[in-house]
């Protein structure tokens, strides 16, 4: 395996991370990214660096952002989110991975990819349910703020920096396992 392929595997990952958080705001980084000619994408994917897909991808960024902040609202979209995330997380890995068999990038994109996006959306969706239920959905906006925050941050750290994305997805997974042992832990 050459440097691009992990590198493009880097950013695979941490976009996909970034999908849990936001499902459409790092699809929007990357037709961007594409766009601009930052980043090349796979020949069947090169479409997301289209001004038309960057347009589309914009508007649907801006909306669920602002969706998020309306509370019960997140709810429901959390409730599609976690499934489109894991789909949105593969179609990214698809879309990055360079130099690698069918079988592998398959593979890496289910498993790496898919797999980190919905792990992310349900934990999300999770604090979300937990933060509806606590405060009346008051304490949603805070979340929502953060969510946003960090996708944004995912997404240009994973295109800027792809290897720094992989270990703050690891951080991010370790911060996860924390609060679910805490909650675990605090139920028993």
């Amino acid at each position: 395996m050459n440097l691009e392929s992990i590198i493009s595997i880097c950013l695979g990952i941490g976009l996909a991370a970034s999908v849990g958080f936001r499902l459409f705001l790092p699809l929007f980084a990357l037709s961007l990214a594409s766009y601009f000619n930052i980043l090349e994408l796979n020949e069947s994917w090169q479409w997301i660096g289209s001004l038309s897909a960057l347009l589309i991808l914009g508007v649907a960024t801006i909306v669920e952002i602002f969706a998020y902040f309306i509370p019960y609202v997140d709810n429901l979209l959390d409730s599609i989110a976690v499934p489109l995330a894991a789909l949105a997380g593969t179609m990214i890995m698809l879309s990055t991975v360079a130099d690698l068999s069918p079988e592998i990038t398959w593979a890496l994109a289910i498993i790496a990819g898919g797999g980190t996006a919905a792990a992310i959306a349900g934990t999300s969706s999770a604090a979300r349910l937990t933060s509806t239920v606590t405060t009346g959905g008051i304490g949603n906006p805070v979340i929502s703020t953060v969510e946003t925050g960090t996708s944004i941050l995912m997404s240009l750290v994973s295109i800027i920096f792809p290897v720094l994305a992989i270990i703050l997805v690891l951080v991010i997974f370790l911060i996860i396992f924390k609060f679910y042992k805490k909650f675990t832990n605090s139920k028993g």
